[in-house]
């Protein structure tokens, strides 16, 4: 579980990185693997660091994201989720160590869902869609899930800040 001092650490490392993997998606329908890569060392360096001496749950973020990239890599095979989403995911999933699953998966169907309503809304508001004209997510019949999974990471990482010691997300 991260403290809230960890949480605002990781916080102005990972907010670029996931409105890059937002905007990417939304634009290309694609996750660049230097986004990945980028979100991967976040946490590889600056967690070792920030999580020291509790080396345990830097390690077991380590073994979650083996774990969430070979469970994306299956689901990929099975085309229930894109190769980039999958990636990205598991890059994600160290950041979630020690948190409680509930609250995650329900900021996650929050975020899906307030990213697919403001998605589908805001390509039907001109100024909007003739700023954003070349982007593929308008009319690709697949929605761009960096979206959600970009949202979840931030809002997580923002909700540990704000309401950690809460009924909410419980301190270890």
């Amino acid at each position: 579980m991260l403290t809230s001092t960890t949480a605002l650490i990781f916080l102005p490392f990972v907010l670029p990185i996931c409105v890059w993997v937002a905007w990417s998606d939304m634009k290309f329908m694609k996750i660049p693997n230097k986004a990945v890569m980028a979100l991967g060392i976040v946490f590889v360096v600056l967690g070792f660091i920030l999580l020291w001496p509790d080396y345990k749950t830097w390690l077991w973020g380590l073994a979650l994201m083996g774990i969430v990239l070979v469970v994306g890599f299956l689901a990929n095979m099975l085309r229930l989720m894109g190769a980039g989403d999958a990636k990205f995911g598991a890059v994600m999933a160290p950041f979630f160590v020690g948190a409680d699953i509930k609250f995650v998966m329900m900021l996650f169907a929050a975020c899906l869902l307030g990213a697919f309503v403001s998605h589908r809304a805001m390509k039907y508001i001109p100024p909007i869609r003739s700023a954003t004209t070349d982007w593929l997510s308008w009319t690709h019949k697949d929605f761009p899930m960096g979206l959600a999974l970009a949202g979840t990471l931030v809002f997580y990482l923002a909700a540990v800040i704000l309401l950690q010691g809460s009924a909410f997300i419980p301190v270890n």
